[in-house]
Protein backbone atom coordinates (compact mmCIF):
# COMPACT_ATOMS: atom_id res chain seq x y z
CA UNK A 1 0.00 0.00 0.00
CA UNK A 2 1.26 3.49 -0.84
CA UNK A 3 2.09 5.88 1.97
CA UNK A 4 -0.59 8.53 2.23
CA UNK A 5 -0.05 12.11 3.36
CA UNK A 6 -2.03 12.61 6.55
CA UNK A 7 -2.41 15.73 8.63
CA UNK A 8 -0.28 15.78 11.78
CA UNK A 9 -2.60 16.27 14.77
CA UNK A 10 -0.07 18.67 16.30
CA UNK A 11 0.05 21.08 13.33
CA UNK A 12 -1.37 24.48 14.28
CA UNK A 13 -4.16 25.29 11.81
CA UNK A 14 -5.73 28.15 13.77
CA UNK A 15 -6.83 30.83 11.30
CA UNK A 16 -5.90 28.65 8.32
CA UNK A 17 -8.45 28.19 5.52
CA UNK A 18 -9.13 24.44 5.30
CA UNK A 19 -10.68 23.24 2.05
CA UNK A 20 -12.58 20.13 3.11
CA UNK A 21 -13.83 17.80 0.33
CA UNK A 22 -16.70 15.69 1.68
CA UNK A 23 -19.44 13.47 0.28
CA UNK A 24 -22.84 15.06 0.87
CA UNK A 25 -24.51 13.11 -1.95
CA UNK A 26 -27.58 12.36 0.18
CA UNK A 27 -31.13 11.49 -0.92
CA UNK A 28 -33.33 14.62 -1.06
CA UNK A 29 -37.09 14.54 -1.66
CA UNK A 30 -38.93 17.85 -2.23
CA UNK A 31 -36.05 19.75 -0.61
CA UNK A 32 -35.98 17.50 2.47
CA UNK A 33 -33.03 15.22 3.25
CA UNK A 34 -34.38 11.69 3.78
CA UNK A 35 -31.18 9.97 4.98
CA UNK A 36 -28.36 11.68 6.89
CA UNK A 37 -25.60 9.11 7.42
CA UNK A 38 -23.12 10.67 4.95
CA UNK A 39 -23.46 14.03 6.73
CA UNK A 40 -23.16 12.45 10.19
CA UNK A 41 -20.04 10.51 9.18
CA UNK A 42 -17.98 13.66 8.59
CA UNK A 43 -19.20 15.58 11.67
CA UNK A 44 -16.25 14.45 13.88
CA UNK A 45 -13.79 15.91 11.35
CA UNK A 46 -15.72 19.20 11.10
CA UNK A 47 -15.98 19.48 14.91
CA UNK A 48 -12.25 18.82 15.26
CA UNK A 49 -11.49 21.62 12.78
CA UNK A 50 -13.88 23.94 14.67
CA UNK A 51 -12.06 23.17 17.94
CA UNK A 52 -8.74 23.96 16.24
CA UNK A 53 -10.19 27.33 15.16
CA UNK A 54 -9.68 26.72 11.43
CA UNK A 55 -11.71 28.54 8.76
CA UNK A 56 -13.63 25.65 7.17
CA UNK A 57 -14.66 25.76 3.52
CA UNK A 58 -16.60 22.68 2.41
CA UNK A 59 -16.63 21.35 -1.16
CA UNK A 60 -19.27 18.75 -2.02
CA UNK A 61 -21.57 17.54 -4.79
CA UNK A 62 -25.12 16.24 -5.07
CA UNK A 63 -26.43 14.03 -7.86
CA UNK A 64 -25.33 14.23 -11.49
CA UNK A 65 -26.12 17.70 -12.86
CA UNK A 66 -23.49 17.13 -15.61
CA UNK A 67 -21.96 20.60 -15.48
CA UNK A 68 -25.26 22.51 -15.48
CA UNK A 69 -27.09 24.39 -12.73
CA UNK A 70 -29.97 22.16 -11.63
CA UNK A 71 -31.98 23.96 -8.88
CA UNK A 72 -33.22 20.67 -7.32
CA UNK A 73 -29.58 19.66 -6.74
CA UNK A 74 -28.55 22.73 -4.74
CA UNK A 75 -26.67 22.10 -1.48
CA UNK A 76 -28.71 24.77 0.33
CA UNK A 77 -30.79 22.21 2.34
CA UNK A 78 -27.53 20.60 3.47
CA UNK A 79 -26.23 23.93 4.83
CA UNK A 80 -29.38 24.16 6.92
CA UNK A 81 -29.05 20.56 8.17
CA UNK A 82 -25.37 21.12 8.97
CA UNK A 83 -26.26 24.29 10.93
CA UNK A 84 -28.64 22.22 13.08
CA UNK A 85 -26.04 19.50 13.73
CA UNK A 86 -23.31 21.98 14.69
CA UNK A 87 -25.41 24.59 16.51
CA UNK A 88 -23.93 27.37 14.40
CA UNK A 89 -24.87 29.11 11.18
CA UNK A 90 -23.21 27.53 8.15
CA UNK A 91 -22.73 30.20 5.49
CA UNK A 92 -23.93 29.00 2.09
CA UNK A 93 -22.42 30.44 -1.10
CA UNK A 94 -24.32 29.85 -4.34
CA UNK A 95 -21.09 29.47 -6.30
CA UNK A 96 -17.89 27.45 -5.91
CA UNK A 97 -15.06 29.43 -7.51
CA UNK A 98 -14.15 33.01 -8.37
CA UNK A 99 -12.96 36.21 -6.68
CA UNK A 100 -16.11 36.53 -4.52
CA UNK A 101 -15.57 33.03 -3.10
CA UNK A 102 -11.89 33.79 -2.38
CA UNK A 103 -12.84 37.07 -0.64
CA UNK A 104 -15.49 35.30 1.48
CA UNK A 105 -13.07 32.50 2.41
CA UNK A 106 -10.75 35.10 3.97
CA UNK A 107 -13.58 36.77 5.91
CA UNK A 108 -14.77 33.59 7.68
CA UNK A 109 -14.18 33.90 11.45
CA UNK A 110 -12.01 31.19 13.00
CA UNK A 111 -14.02 28.04 13.85
CA UNK A 112 -16.77 28.93 11.37
CA UNK A 113 -17.95 27.15 8.20
CA UNK A 114 -18.78 28.07 4.62
CA UNK A 115 -20.42 25.54 2.28
CA UNK A 116 -19.87 26.05 -1.46
CA UNK A 117 -22.55 25.27 -4.05
CA UNK A 118 -22.65 21.87 -5.80
CA UNK A 119 -19.20 21.48 -7.39
CA UNK A 120 -20.70 19.42 -10.22
CA UNK A 121 -22.60 22.47 -11.47
CA UNK A 122 -19.26 23.18 -13.22
CA UNK A 123 -18.40 20.90 -16.13
CA UNK A 124 -14.68 21.43 -15.40
CA UNK A 125 -15.04 19.39 -12.18
CA UNK A 126 -15.66 16.07 -13.94
CA UNK A 127 -13.09 16.96 -16.63
CA UNK A 128 -10.42 17.20 -13.89
CA UNK A 129 -9.53 20.60 -15.34
CA UNK A 130 -6.14 22.02 -14.33
CA UNK A 131 -7.25 25.69 -14.49
CA UNK A 132 -10.42 24.90 -12.49
CA UNK A 133 -8.43 23.04 -9.83
CA UNK A 134 -5.98 25.96 -9.59
CA UNK A 135 -8.91 28.36 -9.02
CA UNK A 136 -10.33 26.03 -6.36
CA UNK A 137 -6.96 25.85 -4.57
CA UNK A 138 -6.96 29.66 -4.13
CA UNK A 139 -9.93 29.32 -1.74
CA UNK A 140 -7.87 27.48 0.90
CA UNK A 141 -4.46 27.20 2.57
CA UNK A 142 -4.63 23.41 3.00
CA UNK A 143 -6.85 20.71 1.50
CA UNK A 144 -8.27 17.63 3.27
CA UNK A 145 -10.01 14.77 1.46
CA UNK A 146 -12.77 13.20 3.59
CA UNK A 147 -14.72 11.99 0.54
CA UNK A 148 -13.77 8.33 0.21
CA UNK A 149 -17.01 7.60 -1.76
CA UNK A 150 -15.80 10.07 -4.44
CA UNK A 151 -12.17 8.97 -4.47
CA UNK A 152 -12.63 6.58 -7.40
CA UNK A 153 -13.44 9.62 -9.56
CA UNK A 154 -10.73 11.53 -11.46
CA UNK A 155 -12.36 14.88 -10.70
CA UNK A 156 -10.77 18.29 -10.11
CA UNK A 157 -11.81 18.61 -6.44
CA UNK A 158 -10.55 15.08 -5.72
CA UNK A 159 -7.39 14.69 -7.83
CA UNK A 160 -6.00 17.69 -9.71
CA UNK A 161 -6.42 20.09 -6.76
CA UNK A 162 -3.79 18.16 -4.75
CA UNK A 163 -1.09 19.37 -7.17
CA UNK A 164 -1.73 23.02 -6.29
CA UNK A 165 -2.19 23.07 -2.49
CA UNK A 166 -0.82 21.19 0.55
CA UNK A 167 -3.12 18.15 0.64
CA UNK A 168 -3.90 15.51 3.25
CA UNK A 169 -6.10 12.47 3.87
CA UNK A 170 -8.77 12.97 6.50
CA UNK A 171 -9.26 10.68 9.50
CA UNK A 172 -12.50 9.16 8.14
CA UNK A 173 -10.89 8.45 4.76
CA UNK A 174 -7.99 6.65 6.47
CA UNK A 175 -10.47 4.61 8.54
CA UNK A 176 -12.28 3.49 5.37
CA UNK A 177 -8.99 2.39 3.80
CA UNK A 178 -7.97 0.43 6.93
CA UNK A 179 -11.35 -1.34 7.18
CA UNK A 180 -11.36 -2.46 3.54
CA UNK A 181 -7.69 -3.48 3.69
CA UNK A 182 -8.51 -5.70 6.67
CA UNK A 183 -11.16 -7.38 4.55
CA UNK A 184 -8.84 -7.97 1.60
CA UNK A 185 -5.60 -8.79 3.43
CA UNK A 186 -6.46 -10.94 6.43
CA UNK A 187 -10.18 -11.59 6.63
CA UNK A 188 -11.23 -14.68 8.60
CA UNK A 189 -12.66 -17.50 6.46
CA UNK A 190 -15.26 -18.54 5.41
CA UNK A 191 -15.94 -15.18 3.77
CA UNK A 192 -19.35 -14.39 2.30
CA UNK A 193 -20.24 -11.53 -0.03
CA UNK A 194 -23.86 -10.41 -0.45
CA UNK A 195 -24.07 -8.39 -3.65
CA UNK A 196 -27.05 -6.48 -5.04
CA UNK A 197 -27.76 -3.47 -7.21
CA UNK A 198 -29.39 -3.15 -10.61
CA UNK A 199 -26.44 -3.61 -12.99
CA UNK A 200 -24.16 -6.60 -13.07
CA UNK A 201 -21.97 -5.19 -15.85
CA UNK A 202 -20.69 -2.41 -13.56
CA UNK A 203 -19.66 -5.02 -10.97
CA UNK A 204 -18.28 -7.69 -13.29
CA UNK A 205 -14.63 -7.01 -12.39
CA UNK A 206 -15.30 -7.10 -8.66
CA UNK A 207 -17.41 -10.25 -8.98
CA UNK A 208 -14.77 -12.21 -10.89
CA UNK A 209 -12.15 -11.00 -8.40
CA UNK A 210 -14.27 -11.87 -5.34
CA UNK A 211 -15.02 -15.37 -6.63
CA UNK A 212 -11.30 -16.13 -6.28
CA UNK A 213 -11.19 -14.84 -2.68
CA UNK A 214 -14.59 -15.67 -1.18
CA UNK A 215 -16.20 -18.94 -0.23
CA UNK A 216 -19.79 -17.73 -0.83
CA UNK A 217 -21.34 -15.09 -3.06
CA UNK A 218 -25.04 -14.34 -2.58
CA UNK A 219 -26.71 -12.44 -5.43
CA UNK A 220 -29.75 -10.34 -4.45
CA UNK A 221 -31.82 -7.41 -5.73
CA UNK A 222 -32.33 -6.62 -9.41
CA UNK A 223 -28.96 -8.19 -10.19
CA UNK A 224 -30.41 -11.59 -9.26
CA UNK A 225 -33.14 -11.09 -11.90
CA UNK A 226 -30.48 -11.08 -14.63
CA UNK A 227 -29.23 -14.46 -13.37
CA UNK A 228 -32.80 -15.86 -13.21
CA UNK A 229 -33.50 -14.63 -16.75
CA UNK A 230 -30.29 -16.38 -17.92
CA UNK A 231 -31.58 -19.58 -16.28
CA UNK A 232 -34.78 -19.26 -18.39
CA UNK A 233 -37.13 -18.30 -15.56
CA UNK A 234 -39.97 -15.91 -16.33
CA UNK A 235 -39.22 -12.72 -14.39
CA UNK A 236 -42.29 -10.83 -15.68
CA UNK A 237 -41.84 -7.05 -15.71
CA UNK A 238 -38.89 -7.11 -13.29
CA UNK A 239 -35.77 -4.97 -13.81
CA UNK A 240 -32.88 -6.85 -15.39
CA UNK A 241 -29.84 -6.08 -17.55
CA UNK A 242 -29.95 -7.13 -21.19
CA UNK A 243 -27.17 -8.78 -23.21
CA UNK A 244 -25.23 -10.12 -20.22
CA UNK A 245 -25.39 -13.84 -21.10
CA UNK A 246 -21.64 -14.22 -21.64
CA UNK A 247 -20.83 -12.44 -18.39
CA UNK A 248 -23.29 -14.57 -16.38
CA UNK A 249 -21.94 -17.74 -17.99
CA UNK A 250 -18.40 -16.67 -17.10
CA UNK A 251 -19.36 -15.92 -13.47
CA UNK A 252 -21.03 -19.32 -13.06
CA UNK A 253 -18.01 -21.09 -14.61
CA UNK A 254 -15.52 -19.16 -12.46
CA UNK A 255 -17.47 -19.89 -9.27
CA UNK A 256 -17.40 -23.65 -10.03
CA UNK A 257 -13.70 -23.52 -10.92
CA UNK A 258 -12.83 -21.69 -7.68
CA UNK A 259 -15.17 -23.70 -5.41
CA UNK A 260 -17.15 -20.55 -4.62
CA UNK A 261 -20.74 -21.23 -3.60
CA UNK A 262 -23.01 -19.01 -5.73
CA UNK A 263 -26.37 -18.48 -3.99
CA UNK A 264 -29.36 -17.27 -6.04
CA UNK A 265 -33.03 -16.75 -5.06
CA UNK A 266 -35.25 -19.85 -4.97
CA UNK A 267 -38.44 -17.95 -4.18
CA UNK A 268 -39.42 -14.29 -4.34
CA UNK A 269 -42.03 -11.73 -3.33
CA UNK A 270 -43.86 -10.38 -6.37
CA UNK A 271 -46.48 -7.71 -6.96
CA UNK A 272 -48.27 -6.07 -9.88
CA UNK A 273 -46.90 -2.67 -8.84
CA UNK A 274 -45.13 -0.92 -5.94
CA UNK A 275 -48.42 -0.08 -4.23
CA UNK A 276 -49.96 -3.58 -4.16
CA UNK A 277 -49.52 -6.30 -1.57
CA UNK A 278 -46.62 -8.71 -2.04
CA UNK A 279 -47.21 -12.37 -2.96
CA UNK A 280 -44.75 -15.18 -2.17
CA UNK A 281 -44.00 -17.24 -5.30
CA UNK A 282 -41.68 -20.03 -6.39
CA UNK A 283 -39.61 -19.18 -9.46
CA UNK A 284 -41.85 -21.36 -11.69
CA UNK A 285 -44.98 -19.45 -10.60
CA UNK A 286 -44.05 -15.96 -11.83
CA UNK A 287 -46.47 -14.40 -14.35
CA UNK A 288 -45.79 -12.08 -17.29
CA UNK A 289 -47.08 -9.01 -15.44
CA UNK A 290 -45.33 -9.71 -12.10
CA UNK A 291 -42.60 -7.54 -10.58
CA UNK A 292 -40.02 -9.21 -8.33
CA UNK A 293 -39.59 -6.83 -5.38
CA UNK A 294 -38.12 -8.91 -2.53
CA UNK A 295 -36.69 -12.28 -1.52
CA UNK A 296 -38.88 -15.19 -0.42
CA UNK A 297 -38.66 -17.04 2.92
CA UNK A 298 -36.87 -20.14 1.57
CA UNK A 299 -34.18 -17.95 -0.02
CA UNK A 300 -33.75 -16.05 3.26
CA UNK A 301 -33.33 -19.32 5.17
CA UNK A 302 -30.63 -20.37 2.66
CA UNK A 303 -28.87 -17.04 3.21
CA UNK A 304 -29.08 -17.37 7.01
CA UNK A 305 -27.43 -20.82 6.86
CA UNK A 306 -24.55 -19.34 4.85
CA UNK A 307 -24.18 -16.38 7.26
CA UNK A 308 -24.17 -18.78 10.24
CA UNK A 309 -21.19 -20.65 8.74
CA UNK A 310 -19.30 -17.44 7.89
CA UNK A 311 -16.58 -15.65 9.85
CA UNK A 312 -16.61 -12.53 7.63
CA UNK A 313 -19.53 -10.98 5.69
CA UNK A 314 -19.39 -8.16 3.16
CA UNK A 315 -22.72 -6.64 2.08
CA UNK A 316 -23.22 -4.26 -0.84
CA UNK A 317 -26.74 -3.83 -2.25
CA UNK A 318 -30.17 -4.24 -0.57
CA UNK A 319 -32.18 -7.44 -1.10
CA UNK A 320 -35.35 -5.77 -2.38
CA UNK A 321 -37.27 -2.53 -2.79
CA UNK A 322 -36.57 -1.68 0.87
CA UNK A 323 -37.87 1.92 0.66
CA UNK A 324 -41.42 0.49 0.75
CA UNK A 325 -42.16 -1.44 3.98
CA UNK A 326 -44.07 -4.17 2.13
CA UNK A 327 -40.89 -5.11 0.23
CA UNK A 328 -38.31 -4.38 2.92
CA UNK A 329 -38.60 -7.71 4.81
CA UNK A 330 -35.67 -9.42 3.04
CA UNK A 331 -33.24 -6.54 3.62
CA UNK A 332 -34.46 -6.15 7.20
CA UNK A 333 -34.02 -9.83 8.06
CA UNK A 334 -30.54 -9.95 6.47
CA UNK A 335 -29.51 -6.78 8.37
CA UNK A 336 -30.80 -8.24 11.64
CA UNK A 337 -29.12 -11.61 11.04
CA UNK A 338 -25.72 -10.08 10.28
CA UNK A 339 -26.09 -7.71 13.25
CA UNK A 340 -27.04 -10.54 15.66
CA UNK A 341 -24.17 -12.76 14.51
CA UNK A 342 -21.70 -9.88 14.77
CA UNK A 343 -22.74 -9.40 18.40
CA UNK A 344 -23.00 -13.07 19.41
CA UNK A 345 -20.61 -15.01 17.15
CA UNK A 346 -17.80 -12.48 16.61
CA UNK A 347 -18.69 -12.22 12.92
CA UNK A 348 -16.71 -9.51 11.11
CA UNK A 349 -19.31 -7.57 9.13
CA UNK A 350 -18.67 -4.75 6.67
CA UNK A 351 -21.39 -3.04 4.65
CA UNK A 352 -20.85 -0.52 1.87
CA UNK A 353 -22.95 1.69 -0.40
CA UNK A 354 -25.48 4.46 0.20
CA UNK A 355 -28.59 2.30 -0.26
CA UNK A 356 -27.24 -0.51 1.91
CA UNK A 357 -26.38 1.91 4.72
CA UNK A 358 -29.79 3.60 4.34
CA UNK A 359 -31.46 0.19 4.73
CA UNK A 360 -29.34 -0.72 7.77
CA UNK A 361 -30.13 2.64 9.39
CA UNK A 362 -33.83 2.25 8.60
CA UNK A 363 -33.88 -1.06 10.48
CA UNK A 364 -31.81 0.43 13.35
CA UNK A 365 -29.03 -2.15 12.95
CA UNK A 366 -26.05 0.19 12.45
CA UNK A 367 -24.53 -0.54 15.86
CA UNK A 368 -24.46 -4.26 15.02
CA UNK A 369 -21.94 -4.00 12.16
CA UNK A 370 -18.17 -4.04 12.49
CA UNK A 371 -17.81 -1.24 9.91
CA UNK A 372 -20.15 0.78 7.70
CA UNK A 373 -18.83 2.48 4.57
CA UNK A 374 -21.02 5.06 2.86
CA UNK A 375 -19.05 4.45 -0.35
CA UNK A 376 -20.47 2.26 -3.11
CA UNK A 377 -18.35 2.31 -6.28
CA UNK A 378 -15.17 3.38 -4.46
CA UNK A 379 -15.73 0.67 -1.84
CA UNK A 380 -16.02 -2.05 -4.50
CA UNK A 381 -13.15 -0.79 -6.65
CA UNK A 382 -10.80 -0.59 -3.66
CA UNK A 383 -11.91 -4.07 -2.62
CA UNK A 384 -11.12 -5.25 -6.14
CA UNK A 385 -7.55 -4.10 -5.60
CA UNK A 386 -7.68 -0.97 -7.77
CA UNK A 387 -5.71 2.11 -6.74
CA UNK A 388 -8.30 4.89 -6.42
CA UNK A 389 -7.25 8.15 -8.16
CA UNK A 390 -8.23 10.25 -5.12
CA UNK A 391 -6.04 8.11 -2.83
CA UNK A 392 -3.12 8.08 -5.28
CA UNK A 393 -3.31 11.89 -5.43
CA UNK A 394 -2.50 11.96 -1.69
CA UNK A 395 0.48 9.64 -2.04
CA UNK A 396 3.77 10.78 -0.49
CA UNK A 397 6.38 10.79 -3.26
Amino acid sequence: MVKINKLDENIDIEGKRVLLRVDFNVPINDGAITENSRIEKVLPTIKSLINKKAKIIIIAHLGRPKGKIVPELTLKPIAKKLSNYLNQDVVFLNESIGSLVIQNSKKIPNGKIMLLENIRFYKEEELNSVSFAKELSKIGDIYINEAFPCSHRTHASVCEITKHIDSFAGKQLLEEISAIKMLTDNAKKPITCILGGSKISTKSGILINLIKKMQNIIIVGAMANTFLKYKNYNIGQSIFEKNQENLIKNIIQESKKNNCNLVLPEDVITSKNHNSKGVLKRLDQINDNDLILDLGEKTLQNIFKVIDKSKTVLWNGPAGYFEIDEFSIGSKKIANKISDNTKTKSLISIAGGGDTIAAINKFKCSNGFTYLSSAGGAFLEFLEGKMLPGIKALEIN
